[in-house]
């Protein structure tokens, strides 16, 4: 994986902006830190920040190519897992290829041939842009789920864009604000966010599944992708099968690498999956264990207790499925000091708040992973797309007006200074946003009532949920240079289960049921049974303490940016009263007391260092 940034202009000359383009391009070295490059036209400024996971000697970028009297340049960051197919293709259409199997080239190639329909046959996880030197035109494009980011603005004559925020915000002429939109996606719909939306002020993000063309004509964004509802005709044998196939093709695809493959492992259902495929792609390879990783807290073996949400500790699992498959396995342990201190690290990483320590302690893992290895399985998005959480099953969500996993929005809001919380009007928002979501959902004529609920719960995930944790782990890994890629994110998976019916889904009467089943004889029948279990937080007591005592620290501080935006007494009381109203959980699975503390320290730490102003 790698960073990419640049810029448009009209008016400028860009080829004396050299220093902005650097700026811009050094925000994203932590992405690409093996090499760096920039390429400077008299309209077209393009930077890149590159990671070696393929062809280190020929993947260099920006790349331009010619053909038929045209000059292309593209900067990308991603991975195809189809490259070996689209060189043939193009080479029997007579494109001559310089590299030795570069999937930029394949890609700039394939744009080349087919133009924006390219798309269409790419198999991977993509941002990227290419200037068409001679149309004079930029084409931007995101892959299908959104796993890679790309966000964009315009400003006069100049538009910008970049993989993450901080690369716009380099430059000069984007400052960082933050109007009441904004405030809202801080404060009510985060740590999630609204698709498209950059949060900072007239900063926009392309999609998931979209494309974007810029000219001195404006700009204009399209969908090149999206979820088709239709009637499921498979059996429940030939889905099982078919389930099966395309996810075993999925992981032998992602394997493909010129550097060292690990996998993530938690001991459910989703990580062992990918572990018993990739071990037994490696035993037929004879190329050794597969290496893989766990994360533990520092006092969890004697504070862990379970609860709806966290049934039972992942030790022991992992230990199951290490052993059963002979993996080279790495436990991390993270002490509670250094979970506390990553939560500002994170901040920097993501360029907002998030998921608090969810989010530092994913950043401390990968960075411990990074020292091995450069290639990451991770199993997000099987709960999204077969439905392994609570809310599938649980008929307060199924006959509710909201998304399930923002919760406790009055008590949030109740923390608040009142004529800001006035201002953003919560409730409103959420319902407003709420309602766009399901606007979207493409309707399966005849559905059933319960089915076709069902389904807005599934497109919710998808497009609502998904994108939050897709971006936490591209931006925590990625802050280590970790490419971590996400079988389960699979188009061709993700299209096929979006038809399966619920009763099918649900085989067995279990979350994921008809993924159980397809892994069948894959895994170990109690690895197989067990209940879904997210992905694990501290329980530490201490952790609650040590954010407890630094948000205390924060109120104290008459400096602090935060004191303008929240109501001082409702949040002294509950530093007092150790915020207990907001557990278990106030937002997904995993963000109680402890995480709405934390939260609040990343708000402050990311107003400080980043000087956001609001307008």
């Amino acid at each position: 994986m790698c960073g990419i940034t640049g810029w448009i202009d009209w008016e400028k000359d860009l080829t004396l902006q050299r220093p902005v383009l650097e700026a811009m391009t050094g925000t994203l070295a932590f992405r690409g830190p093996d090499a760096a490059g920039i390429w400077l036209s008299p309209r077209a400024a393009l930077g890149h920040r590159r990671l070696v996971v393929v062809d280190p000697v020929g993947g260099a970028q920006p790349m331009t190519r010619q053909r038929g009297g045209g000059t292309y340049t593209i900067t990308y960051n991603g991975e195809l897992y189809n490259t070996a197919d689209l060189r043939r293709e193009l080479e029997a259409r007579g494109h001559i290829f310089l590299t030795r199997n570069s999937d930029t080239e394949a890609l700039l190639f394939s744009y080349i041939e087919w133009g924006p329909q390219c798309l269409d046959r790419l198999n991977g996880i993509f941002a990227f842009a290419i200037w068409d030197e001679s149309g004079q035109t930029l084409f931007m494009a995101r892959d299908r789920l959104g796993v890679k980011p790309l966000f964009y603005t315009t400003r006069g004559s100049a538009f910008i864009f970049g993989s993450e925020l901080k690369a716009l915000l380099a430059h000069p002429d984007v400052p960082p604000e933050v109007d009441l939109q904004g405030l809202a996606e801080i404060f009510v719909m985060g740590p999630s966010r609204t698709p498209g939306q950059g949060v900072y002020r007239n900063i926009s993000e392309v999609r998931a599944g979209q494309c974007l063309l810029h000219s001195r004509n404006g700009t204009s964004v399209k969908w090149y992708w999206k979820l088709e509802s239709r009637p499921h005709e498979d059996s429940l044998e030939a889905t099982t099968e078919k389930i099966y196939s395309l996810f075993h093709d999925t992981v032998d695809r992602q394997l493909v690498a010129d550097v060292p493959v690990c996998s993530f492992l938690s001991g459910g259902l989703d990580s062992s999956a990918i572990t018993a495929l990739a071990s037994e792609a490696y035993q037929r390879a004879g190329i050794g264990p597969l290496h893989t990783y766990s994360v533990d807290y520092a006092g969890n073996d004697r504070h862990f207790r379970p609860n709806a949400f966290q049934p039972n500790n992942d030790a022991p699992w992992v230990k199951r499925v290490s052993g059963h498959f002979g993996t080279a396995h790495h436990n991390i342990v993270i002490e509670t000091g250094e979970l506390a201190t990553a939560l500002e690290t994170a901040v920097r990483a993501n360029d907002l708040p998030g998921m608090a320590d969810i989010d530092s302690s994913l950043y401390l893992f990968c960075r411990e992973i990074k020292k091995d290895s450069t290639v990451a399985l991770s199993g997000e998005s099987a709960d999204e797309v077969f439905g392994g959480y609570p809310w599938f099953y649980n008929e307060e969500a199924l006959s509710g007006n909201s998304f399930p996993w923002i919760r406790m929005v009055r008590e949030r809001v109740g923390l608040l200074n009142p004529h800001l919380a006035n201002a953003i009007r919560a409730e409103e928002y959420v319902s407003q946003r709420y309602r766009e979501a399901l606007e979207e959902v493409p309707r399966l004529t005849g559905e059933n009532h319960r089915d076709a609920r069902i389904r807005e719960l599934f497109y919710l995930n998808i497009t609502r949920f998904m994108p939050t944790l897709l971006d936490r782990k591209d931006r925590m890994s990625m802050a280590v240079g970790l490419e971590v890629r996400v079988p389960f994110c699979d188009h061709r998976l993700v299209e096929y289960a979006w038809n399966i019916p619920w009763w099918m889904k649900s085989y067995g009467l279990r979350e994921k049921g008809i993924l159980r089943r397809a892994l069948e004889g894959s895994l170990p029948g109690d690895v197989l049974e067990r209940r879904k279990s997210p992905y694990p937080k501290t329980h530490n007591p201490h952790y609650l303490e040590a954010v407890r005592d630094r948000l205390q620290e924060i109120l104290n501080d008459r400096s602090s940016p935060l004191l303008d935006l929240i109501d001082i007494n409702a949040l002294r009381e509950a530093v007092r009263s150790r915020a207990t109203s907001f557990s278990p959980a106030w937002f997904g699975q995993l963000m109680g007391a402890a995480q709405l503390f934390a939260y609040l320290i990343q708000v402050d730490t990311w107003m400080r260092e980043y000087r956001v102003s609001i307008r």
